[in-house]
C-alpha cells in the first residue's frame, strides 16, 4: 500500500488555457542538477512557464501560495535555473536578507550542476549575485522602497509576498517593463494581523474576481476556520505531506493559537477588512414599499448547489415602469425531491425556466417532462457568465426591485466575486458557510431570463 500524499492539485485556481510550456524543460535541467520534484510543483512550473505561439509567458503575472514547509521555493528555483540557461536577466526579491542568501546559497550549488558555466558568484549579504557565460544574471535583493529601481530585467521573484507593500511594488513593477518578455512570479503565504503587504492579497483577490490581465493564481488552502487536528484538512492543504511533512511534525505544530495555525498550516486567508461584492446598502436601495405591479409572465431561475445540499428557486417579471421585480419563492434540501417545484411551475403563469447546477438539472428537466412542462433552458457556462454581468449592470443602475426578504438580503450583501471561464467572466460565492449563495444565483438566472425575453408585438395592418 502507498503512503498516503497531500492533494497534488490547487484548492482555488486560475490558469488561462495554453498549449505549449517551458516546464518540462525547465525541470529537466533541475533533475540533471540532482534534485527531484513532487507532482504538485511539476504542474504548477508548467502553468507558470506556459507559452503562446510567439513564445510569449502565457502569464505575465502568476501568484501562488502554499503553506510553510511544502518547498514552494523550489518552483521559482527552477524557473530561475532556466532563466539562466536562457541567457536572461533575473531579479530575487525576498522581505528578509537570510531569506533571499538563502537562495543564493541553494543556486550557487545547483547552477553549476545543472551544467551551467558561472563566471561570477558573490555571497555577501544584500549583495549576492551569479552570472553565467551566457549572459544570464540573476541578482539578489531585500526588499526595500527603492531597490532595482532602474535597472533592467526580465523576471522578477517576489518572495514572501504577504510582506510586499504598496511602495514596494510603485518600484518594483517597472524593473521589467524594457524586457521583450516579461514575467513576475509571486510567492507566499497568506497574511496574518500583523504583515505589512497588501499587494499580494488583492492581487489574489483580483485573480478569483477574475479581473486580472494575463495574470495566473494558484493556492492550497482551508475556506473557514477548522479544527487543527483534522487530519483531511492537512492533506487538503499541503501537498508535500507525505513527502518531506510528516504528519507527527504537523502535530507537533498545534497549539494554542488555533488562527496561526490555520493561516500557517492550513492556508486560511482571513479577512480582516470583510466587505461583500454587493453591499447591503447597495441592495437595501432598491426595496419596494409594496409590491409593484407586474406586467407580462414570470421568469422562473432553479439553482442546484454546489455543495449538493439545496436547491433554490426564485422568479423575475417586468414591472409596469419598465424595471425587473425579483423574488425568491424557497430553498429547500435536495433530497426533499423536486415536487415543490414542479407544482410551483404547473399553478404559475410561467414564460421560461432556466436551470442550473450539474447535480440536478437532468432530473428536474426530465421531471418536467413527465409533468407535461416546457423544457427548460440548461445554460452553458458563457450563458452564465452573461447572466451575472447583466445582474450586475442592473444592480449599478438600479434596474432591479425586490421586497427585502431577509433570506435573499443575507445571501446578496455577504457574498464575493469568484472567477468562471478564462476571460474574465465571474460569478458568486458565500463568504460564510452558513448563508446558501444558490438563492443569489437562482435571482441571477430568473433576472437573466427576464432580461432576455422579447415581447412580441402583434402587427397593425393600416388601410
Amino acid at each position: 500500500m502507498e503512503p498516503r500524499v497531500g492533494s497534488q492539485v490547487p484548492t482555488h485556481a486560475v490558469v488561462i488555457p495554453y498549449a505549449k510550456s517551458k516546464g518540462d524543460d525547465a525541470v529537466s535541467l533541475y533533475l540533471k542538477a540532482g534534485r527531484s520534484a513532487y507532482p504538485w510543483q511539476e504542474q504548477l512550473i508548467r502553468d507558470i512557464m506556459a507559452v503562446d505561439d510567439d513564445g510569449q509567458w502565457v502569464h505575465q503575472k502568476f501568484g501562488y501560495a502554499v503553506p510553510r514547509r511544502n518547498g514552494k521555493s523550489e518552483d521559482v528555483i527552477v524557473r530561475c535555473i532556466y532563466a539562466l540557461a536562457e541567457g536572461t536577466r533575473v531579479i530575487y526579491t525576498a522581505h528578509r536578507a537570510t531569506t533571499s542568501h538563502a537562495i543564493w546559497e541553494r543556486m550557487d550549488r545547483l547552477v553549476p550542476a545543472a551544467g551551467l558555466t558561472v563566471i561570477s558568484s558573490f555571497k555577501a549579504f544584500g549583495k549576492e549575485h551569479i552570472y553565467t557565460e551566457n549572459g544570464g544574471a540573476i541578482e539578489f535583493r531585500t526588499r526595500t522602497s527603492s531597490g532595482g529601481l532602474g535597472e533592467g530585467y526580465d523576471l522578477l521573484i517576489i518572495d514572501e509576498a504577504q510582506e510586499y507593500t504598496d511602495d514596494q511594488e510603485t518600484t518594483l513593477k517597472y524593473v521589467v517593463s524594457d524586457s521583450e518578455n516579461p514575467q513576475t512570479i509571486m510567492l507566499g503565504t497568506p497574511p496574518t494581523a500583523v504583515s505589512a503587504g497588501t499587494v499580494f492579497s488583492k492581487y489574489r483577490d483580483k485573480v478569483l474576481q477574475g479581473d486580472g490581465f494575463e495574470s495566473g493564481w494558484a493556492e492550497w488552502s482551508v475556506d473557514q476556520m477548522t479544527d487543527p487536528n483534522d487530519v483531511e484538512a492537512w492533506y487538503k492543504t499541503n501537498p508535500s505531506l507525505g513527502y518531506v511533512l510528516k504528519e507527527r511534525v504537523i502535530r507537533s505544530e498545534i497549539g494554542d493559537d488555533e488562527i496561526d495555525f490555520n493561516i500557517q498550516r492550513l492556508g486560511l486567508w482571513l479577512r480582516y477588512n470583510q466587505k461583500s461584492a454587493i453591499s447591503k446598502t447597495e441592495w437595501e436601495a432598491l426595496t419596494a414599499e409594496t409590491l409593484p405591479e407586474l406586467s407580462g409572465k414570470l421568469f422562473v431561475g432553479v439553482k442546484f448547489g454546489h455543495d449538493n445540499n439545496n436547491v433554490a428557486m426564485s422568479i423575475a417579471a417586468k414591472t409596469v415602469d419598465g424595471k425587473t421585480f425579483v423574488e425568491s419563492i424557497d430553498c429547500q434540501p435536495i433530497r426533499a425531491g423536486v415536487a415543490w417545484i414542479l407544482d410551483f411551475l404547473d399553478k404559475a403563469d410561467v414564460a421560461k425556466v432556466v436551470v442550473d447546477g450539474a447535480n440536478g438539472q437532468a432530473v428536474l428537466k426530465d421531471a418536467m417532462h413527465e409533468y407535461g412542462l416546457k423544457p427548460p433552458l440548461l445554460p452553458t457556462v458563457k450563458e452564465i457568465i452573461k447572466a451575472n454581468a447583466v445582474f450586475e449592470q442592473a444592480l449599478s443602475q438600479q434596474e432591479l426591485v425586490h421586497m427585502n426578504q431577509p433570506s435573499l438580503t443575507q445571501a446578496a450583501s455577504n457574498c464575493d466575486k469568484r472567477a468562471i471561464g478564462s476571460n474574465g467572466g465571474f460569478g458568486y460565492r458565500s463568504q460564510r458557510e452558513d448563508i446558501e449563495i444558490a438563492l443569489l444565483d437562482s435571482v441571477i438566472l430568473a433576472h437573466w431570463a427576464c432580461s432576455e425575453h422579447k415581447e412580441t408585438k402583434k402587427q397593425q395592418v393600416y388601410y
